[in-house]
């Protein structure tokens, strides 16, 4: 028997925060917090009002503007469902303390409507914190759509129909074209070129922060910016096995984390030897706290390996249109470096409606990561600088950078080594007190072509204050310059510490700060003359925050 259908629901205004976002594998997480919802509101959902968008940042403020949440999910299967969750973070247990939205949802495409009235909140409820898709199938893959309706009381704006981008128009390959922005001197290129051409084994490396890594990108391995510009780069160079790939991505870290996991991250401690290195900090880097020294001296740091790699840099942009490039370009300019910009190729045509190819909704992943199309994107703003000086530079006779020369920003890192429990402990003396545990809880990353995680930084030290009271961790050492890499956490036992310098308080290590499992570089030392110095780091723990982990050292003799 079929059943009446029931009154039709009330004609709410409502505005996307997500359009067919495609999703793949068992577990995807699609994080709202740090503003990412509103900023998800205003790019898809074209909201501009600065009150509602000031709503969606607090648990209370979402509760006052939105009455119901709608979800559809599409897949290839339309038997197939998704389990859906809404997790709010908490004030005090971020992870545990906050309430939770659940839903199964088909994946037909037609719509479930979510409603507050029905959610059981929390007194701990802080900010909308992420949403988690989970699947038994491991290759699931799938598109959602969502939207928030209004309370009573709130106007909701038009939603805007967007075209599909043509990738082959005379328009699109003009917008691309933008973003060379230097060919600079193309010997070392060249070099890479001929190598490759000849059949013997040349390396493209890339590093970078998370949009390196791929973030966005579904799948993370194959559709990510990096992977996109290795095949169109081997396509160009012959297209043969003996064109290899390093991908060193490490979400929300700067060119000071860069520069300490360079010789791990992508040379593999000296056993692989890129002809290219595409560097991506341009968006990471406002957390570097040398403002630009750090980025300057890892590319000098790669540009002086004997082996002579050529290097990239790559200016990636956020959807508020913010990046360092005005800052680093000056670093391209004095080595004479290939710089290619997506700002410059994307930012002018998403404000012009006429000759719009792209919008941001259809670029930005969120307001940090590209979709698929955006990081196809920014991989045919690589391939066009490569295919450029194949087809129309000549090719430099000789490079010759002075590294004597004033730097353009500053170089105090150039010969920074990474220190950790499996290297280079000998130019120092530790006493680690009761850092005599190992941290596996730690910030992974996928590599390469794995779908698998790696995690960075696994020969820690960690303390554990329910296990042992000795909570100070000391070093000695001659140094001009001394990193210490932190591991962050929003799990409730993180605790904080304090270093101090020749007994000298320099500053808190408070893993809190970031809030997420994340390695943080902070400097401790940085002067202009090697010094002798001893270092304490203590720890302020408690019965409930009682655990805090030193990834590594950056160590500048």
């Amino acid at each position: 028997m079929v059943k009446a259908p029931t009154d039709p629901e009330q004609n709410r205004g409502f505005f996307f925060t997500m359009k067919e976002k495609e999703f793949y594998g068992k577990r995807t997480e699609l994080y709202q917090d740090a503003c990412r919802l509103p900023n998800s509101a205003e790019v898809t959902g074209n909201v501009h009002d600065k009150e509602m968008l000031k709503l969606l940042e607090t648990v209370d403020g979402f509760k006052k503007l939105v009455h119901s949440i709608g979800v559809s999910i599409e897949m290839e299967d339309k038997n197939q469902s998704i389990d859906f969750r809404f997790q709010f973070y908490g004030k005090k247990d971020q992870y545990g303390g906050g309430a939770n939205i659940y839903a199964t949802i088909p994946a037909d495409g037609s719509e479930q409507r979510l409603y507050l009235k029905d959610v059981e909140w929390t007194e701990d409820d802080n900010v909308p914190g992420q949403i988690i898709l989970t699947s038994e199938d491991e290759k699931a893959r799938g598109f959602i759509t969502m939207r928030l309706y209004l309370n009573d009381g709130f106007e909701a704006p038009e939603q805007e129909e967007e075209s599909p981008v043509d990738v082959d128009s005379k328009e699109y390959k003009d917008m691309i074209s933008n973003s060379l922005m230097q060919i600079g001197n193309t010997k070392r290129i060249g070099k890479l070129i001929e190598k490759a051409k000849a059949g013997n084994d040349v390396t493209i490396a890339y590093i970078g922060g998370s949009i390196t890594q791929g973030a966005g990108a579904t799948p993370i391995n194959t559709e990510c910016y990096a992977y996109k510009s290795f095949v169109g780069f081997k396509k160009l160079l012959g297209d043969g096995d003996n064109i290899h790939y390093v991908k060193a991505g490490v979400g929300g870290t700067p060119s000071e984390l860069g520069m300490l996991r360079f010789d791990r991250d992508v040379t593999n401690d000296g056993k692989i030897k890129p002809d290219l290195v595409i560097v991506e900090f341009a968006v990471n880097d406002e957390g570097d706290e040398t403002q630009g020294d750090c980025y300057e001296s890892l590319v000098r740091k790669i540009l002086k390996l004997d082996y002579e790699p050529a290097v990239i840099l790559l200016f990636s942009v956020f959807a508020d249109d913010f990046n360092l490039q005005d800052r680093l370009k000056p670093v391209g300019i004095r080595y004479e470096l290939p710089m290619v910009s997506v700002k410059d190729s994307v930012v002018p045509q998403f404000y012009d409606r006429a000759k719009r190819i792209i919008t941001k909704n259809q670029f930005f992943y969120d307001m940090f990561h590209p979709t698929n199309l955006g990081h196809t994107i920014m991989a045919d703003c690589l391939i066009n600088l490569l295919k450029t000086i194949m087809e129309k530079a000549p090719i430099d006779k000789a490079y010759n950078p002075d590294f004597e020369a004033k730097p353009a920003i500053g170089n105090s890192f150039d010969n920074v080594i990474l220190v950790d429990k499996k290297d280079n402990t000998d130019m120092l003396t530790i006493n680690p007190g009761g850092f005599v545990y190992t941290d596996t809880v730690l910030q992974s990353v996928e590599r390469e072509l794995d779908l698998e995680l790696t995690p960075e930084f696994p020969y820690n030290w960690m303390y554990d204050g329910s296990k042992n009271t000795d909570n100070v961790f000391t070093v000695d050492v001659e140094c001009k310059a001394l990193v210490v890499i932190m591991k962050d956490t929003g799990e409730v036992d993180g605790a904080v510490a304090k270093a101090y310098v020749d007994g000298e308080f320099v500053r808190d290590l408070d893993p809190y700060v970031n809030r997420w499992c994340h390695c943080n570089p902070l400097i401790l030392v940085n002067q202009k003359t090697t010094a002798a110095h001893h270092v304490e780091i203590r720890v302020e723990s408690d019965d409930i925050r009682n655990k805090f982990t030193i990834l590594g050292f950056g160590l500048v003799k």
